[in-house]
């Protein structure tokens, strides 16, 4: 099957979405699939190998300009070609990163408005390319942010169109109420041309069926999965070290850092607890840096700053060696997360969890046995989830092995990849031509 996969840049940061993405369209390829994984806004940003398409649509510099300008949206491709170049885009993105969603709040309409947007230009441009290179036999859309293209792409081609969800709400809660409103309409409409959603839980189905206001039964639910290779191999001996807890993820509210920092605090304060370590680490952008001063000066102003230790973002083998360095890892997130990719990067390397009670968390964990609940945004709960770990070796021991089982059995990428395929053939494909 000749698959196109539309997914979006996240202006040079490493983005969990991008990362499933990538992964999912490499195992496609290993199954023997023709998968196409085709970039816009900006190029993608992976610690794997990226298998992107060379060839940037809707190039956030070109999409910027077009919904300022009327100027721009009339320039010769040639223009448009010029600033499309992935170098410029990824230098341009370092800025963009730190500019608020409410800034983008127009330009987000627009782009859902699709035909009717500013950005027509770009789309015309993507649906030529479609029709006439790329030939794909269903395309998947990796958000509904995207969804705009569909109506337009449906019309000229006469392929199905999926959309895939995978945390759409964190980036439309970010917008101010009355464009939050208008997008959800948007895609609302945009949803009558859409052939059926893959979402990554069951909670997240569940969710967006009600946050959308779209159908349930057009949702399906392919659980992320991860490539193994470079994961795994014997953990170094940690008898003599002090028990270290693990923050892995990107650096910012969301994603709970104040979290862990707090629950840190709090367990350090606790008679006859651990004398353990705080060791965090992930891509921590220029406009996050005054959140994380922060958070270090709280544990300054504790007197643990001597404890804390903070690994820049790292590659791929670094990555392993972090998590290999502790002995539980907890990502606290404020939002539900819709995935928890370091839930499984975890449990690949021999680590247990604890993460919040909502979300993908209670599946995840239900379904291998990996790691503990606790209550989210409770600081003194998850401090005394995370100090049960530490005083008891035997029982990491235990969660970590069913969490590596249950990884390798329900949560590689050739399992999502399979699952992938199952909803394509159920939803898009025609039994006749199977």
């Amino acid at each position: 099957m000749r698959i196109g996969f539309i997914t979006a840049g996240a202006a040079g940061m490493f983005c969990g979405s991008c990362m499933r993405d990538n992964t999912l369209v490499t195992a496609l390829r290993e199954l023997g699939h023709d998968a196409l994984l085709i970039p816009t806004y900006t190029p993608i940003r992976t610690d794997d190998i990226d298998v992107s398409q060379g060839r940037i649509f809707y190039g956030g510099i070109n999409v910027f300009l077009q919904d300022r300008s009327w100027i721009f949206r009339h320039t010769p491709r040639f223009i448009d070609w010029l600033l499309n170049r992935p170098a410029l885009l990824r230098f341009v993105s370092k800025r963009a990163v730190s500019m608020s969603y409410a800034s983008l709040a127009e330009l987000t309409v627009s782009m859902l408005k699709g035909k009717e947007g500013r950005q027509r230009k770009e789309l015309a441009k993507l649906v030529e390319w479609l029709g006439t290179e790329a030939k794909p036999e269903v395309i998947v859309l990796t958000n509904a942010l995207l969804s705009g293209m569909v109506p337009a792409v449906k019309e000229a081609l006469g392929v199905p169109v999926l959309v895939t969800l995978q945390g759409d709400d964190i980036y439309l809660d970010a917008l101010p109420p009355a464009a939050r409103k208008r997008c959800i309409a948007e895609i609302r409409r945009n949803d009558k041309a859409v052939d059926a959603y893959i979402c990554t839980s069951r909670f997240y189905a569940d969710y967006m069926a009600d946050y959308l206001g779209v159908s349930r039964e057009k949702m399906d639910v392919v659980y992320p999965g991860i490539n193994l290779k470079g994961h795994g191999g014997p953990r170094p001996d940690r008898a003599a070290e002090p028990p270290t807890i693990g923050y892995f993820a990107r650096i910012c509210p969301e994603k709970g850092f104040q979290n862990i920092v707090d629950a840190f605090i709090h367990l350090r304060r606790t008679p006859g607890a651990p004398a353990a370590k705080l060791k965090a680490s992930g891509w921590l952008g220029a406009h996050q840096r005054a959140f994380y001063d922060e958070q270090v000066a709280k544990l300054t102003a504790a007197g643990l700053a001597g404890d804390f230790e903070h690994v820049e973002c790292p590659d791929h083998d670094s990555k392993v060696r972090f998590i290999h360095s502790i002995d539980v890892l907890s990502v606290p997130t404020t939002y539900h997360e819709p995935k928890g990719l370091y839930v499984l990067e975890a449990w690949a390397n021999g680590v247990p969890v604890v993460q919040p009670r909502h979300g993908s968390f209670p599946e995840l964990i239900g379904a291998t046995g990996g790691g503990l609940l606790c209550e989210p945004e409770n600081p003194a709960d998850l401090a005394a989830v995370l100090r049960r770990l530490l005083e008891q070796p035997d029982l990491r021991t235990e969660l970590a092995q069913k969490g590596r089982d249950g990884l390798h059995a329900r949560f590689t990428a050739r399992v999502m990849a399979e699952e992938t395929l199952a909803v394509l053939y159920k939803r898009a494909v025609p039994a006749a031509s199977r």
